[in-house]
């Protein structure tokens, strides 16, 4: 095995995630990825008939999102038909998954430039759109493991580890604070890849559209739990209420505290990120300049009920194969989609807050499912290149109860 290297990462504007409503809410996901295929092939002069595959992570593939969104994306984007594509789905972690495969194939010798991210749209195609649920609808599975939705989850983590609404409303506030910090310094401009509209070419949307600056803690304590109602409703086969599901799993818990609210959890948005990954034999052949290296990567399942818990124990795992401890890593970027699974890796990582999410993250910015992990890397890179350091480790919870992670090193 030899080194893959990131040589760039690009990614759009982040949309609010509801139908009419969002700058991106007309334009087709095909689109929305496409325009990052041109905008890499531009900023770096590459010729694209030289890439060998892209590989796109997405979550909900039906209605636009499916027929393989990766190939009708290289197709929408006027790229050679000889051009191969392909789209994957690990929930919340596909777009790092598409990198990490990316990577996988550089490092082996099988694939010398790849681009990989992912794209969501959830404004078009709204989560839980493949009518799937949490299980696929496979009662005998659900007499093993009831998966219970994410904010059940999230909840039962806060309750098992004691977090306060105050706490999670404080991981909100630094986000928010964070996130409009890095967009007033420009900390997002290198990567940052405007959408304009396919047809008449007219800029739809230039920065990140859900952020709100002006949160305040008052206004944060002052929402109503969002998963109070849905934790009452009856799932069971006896009529057991989603609540009651969870504490029969962990009786410890003996009633679940609802302490996230649409303020400390991930914001529901549209958006697309993609990174250029390249073999050591695509470098030395042609001179281009990597911005870092693929250290190492990892992913990991965790139990399914409590579902969100993976992020830590699966960096501990990419740190042990980088023979790496976490006091080596200068930057994390932990996905928030809600705040105690943030406030639980950092505890159990013993993390310094100051390094964690330093520009916010998708509590502020928002979650476009699939393009997320690639958005995350980008950001990642970014900030070691503007603070000048080496490392940065990107991890994330998905549905189902699995993590992924991967170390970035930055290349001097």
């Amino acid at each position: 095995m030899t080194t893959s290297y990131v040589i760039d990462a690009v990614r759009t504007p982040r949309g609010r995630g509801k139908p009419g409503k969002g700058a991106l809410s007309g334009i087709h996901p095909q689109e929305l990825f496409g325009q990052l295929l041109v905008a890499l092939a531009r900023r770096n002069g590459f010729d694209p008939a030289r890439v060998d595959d892209v590989i796109a992570g997405c979550v909900s593939q039906v209605d636009e999102q499916g027929a393989n969104l990766a190939r009708n994306a290289v197709l929408s984007a006027g790229w050679p038909i000889e051009v191969s594509a392909t789209t994957l789905n690990r929930f919340c972690g596909s777009g790092l998954q598409a990198v990490n495969f990316a990577a996988m194939g550089a490092a082996s010798g099988t694939l010398d430039l790849v681009v990989a991210g992912g794209v969501e749209s959830m404004s078009r195609v709204p989560m839980g759109s493949d009518g799937a649920g949490e299980d696929g609808g496979n009662t005998r599975l659900r007499e093993r493991f009831f998966q219970v939705p994410q904010g059940i989850s999230a909840d039962l983590i806060a309750t098992l580890e004691n977090f306060s609404r105050e706490e999670v409303d404080e991981i909100a506030f630094r986000s928010q604070r964070r996130a409009a910090r890095a967009v007033e310094e420009r900390r997002f401009a290198g990567s940052l890849v405007p959408v304009a509209d396919p047809i008449t070419g007219k800029l739809v949307l230039e920065r990140d559209e859900l952020l709100r600056p002006d949160t305040t803690r008052e206004g944060l304590a002052g929402l109503a739990p969002a998963f109070v109602a849905l934790g009452g409703t009856a799932a069971g086969p006896n009529g057991e209420t989603l609540d009651q599901i969870a504490v029969a799993a962990y009786p410890q818990a003996r009633q679940i505290r609802h302490v996230h609210t649409a303020g400390n959890s991930s914001g529901i948005a549209d958006g697309a990120g993609a990174v250029l990954i390249a073999s050591e034999r695509y470098v030395r052949e042609t001179g281009a300049l990597p911005r870092a290296r693929i250290r190492a990567m990892a992913t990991l399942g965790s139990e399914p009920v409590i579902m969100l818990t993976a992020p830590a124990p699966v960096s501990e795992k990419a740190l042990r194969l980088a023979g790496m401890s976490a006091r080596d890593i200068d930057l994390w970027e932990i996905n928030e989609a809600f705040a105690a699974v943030v406030l639980q890796t950092m505890r159990k990582l013993d993390l310094d807050p100051e390094r964690v999410n330093v520009n916010g993250g998708a509590i502020a910015l928002g979650h476009p499912l699939g393009a997320t992990g690639a958005m995350l890397l980008g950001t990642a890179l970014e900030e070691l290149e503007r603070r000048d350091k080496q490392t940065a480790l990107i991890a994330l919870c998905t549905a189902g109860g699995q993590g992924i992670a991967t170390i970035l090193e930055r290349v001097s």
